[in-house]
C-alpha cells in the first residue's frame, strides 16, 4: 500500500464494496524461492470477514494447504499513467494512478461436499450482472461432466484479518490540477479501464 496518507483515507466499507464487487484478485503465499501466485475469482461476505474460493486441485497452492497458511489477495482496479505537463503546474514529476485493496488473513481447504454449493454461488453472483441473459448453472452440466468438474477443483476460505486499500487519484493535487489531469487520462491509452480511472479522479 501507498504510505503516502492523502491516498489512504478512504474507510473500510469502501474498500470492502471495491473487492466484493471486483471478484477477482492476485493470491499471495510466501514459498521458498520465491511466492506463489494465482489468479482467482472470490466471493467476499458482506462484513469483509472471509472470502470463499476455489482452486485447481494441482495447483502449487493447495498443495502447501496441508495446513492453514497467512496469504493475500490483491484486488487491482482502474489505473493508468499520469503526465505531469496535464496538470499544467511547474516542477512536477510523472506518476501512476491506481487503486488497490489487498485482503490479508489465513487460509485453509474446505471439504470437498462444499464445492457445489460455492461453486454455484460464484457463478450466480456474476451471472445476475448479465441480466437479461437466463443465468448459467450446474444443473446445465451432464451429471458426467460435472462430477468430472469437480473432482479437478476444491474448496478454499480465508479468515480475514486485514483490509487495506490505496486509491491514489491525484488527491495531494490541487482541485484544479487534478481536474487538468482526469480530462486528458481517459484519451491516453496508458492503462487500464482509463474512462473509470477518470471518473474517480474527477470525484476524489
Amino acid at each position: 500500500m501507498h504510505p503516502n496518507p492523502a491516498f489512504r483515507a478512504e474507510d473500510r466499507a469502501r474498500h470492502i464494496d471495491f473487492a466484493r464487487d471486483r471478484g477477482f484478485g492476485v493470491l499471495a503465499l510466501s514459498a521458498v524461492g520465491a511466492p506463489l501466485l494465482s489468479h482467482v475469482p472470490f466471493l467476499l461476505s458482506d462484513d469483509g470477514r472471509v472470502v470463499e474460493l476455489h482452486l485447481v486441485r494441482s495447483n502449487p497452492i493447495v498443495r502447501a494447504l496441508r495446513t492453514p497458511k497467512n496469504v493475500k489477495i490483491a484486488v487491482q482496479g482502474p489505473d493508468g499513467y499520469i503526465s505531469p505537463d496535464w496538470y499544467e503546474v511547474e516542477d512536477q514529476v510523472p506518476t501512476w494512478n491506481y487503486v488497490a485493496v489487498h485482503l490479508t488473513g489465513q487460509l485453509e481447504l474446505r471439504p470437498q461436499d462444499e464445492m457445489l454449493d460455492l461453486l454455484n454461488r460464484q457463478s450466480a453472483f456474476f451471472e445476475e450482472r448479465l441480466l437479461p441473459k437466463l443465468p448459467w448453472g450446474t444443473g446445465k452440466m451432464s451429471d458426467e461432466a460435472l462430477t468430472k468438474m469437480m473432482r479437478m477443483i476444491v474448496p478454499c476460505r480465508m479468515q480475514v484479518e486485514d483490509i487495506q486499500g490505496t486509491w491514489k487519484l491525484s488527491q495531494n493535487k490541487t482541485d484544479d490540477a487534478r481536474a487538468r489531469a482526469s480530462e486528458q487520462v481517459a484519451s491516453s491509452g496508458v492503462g487500464s479501464e482509463l474512462t473509470a480511472l477518470q471518473e474517480l479522479m474527477h470525484k476524489a
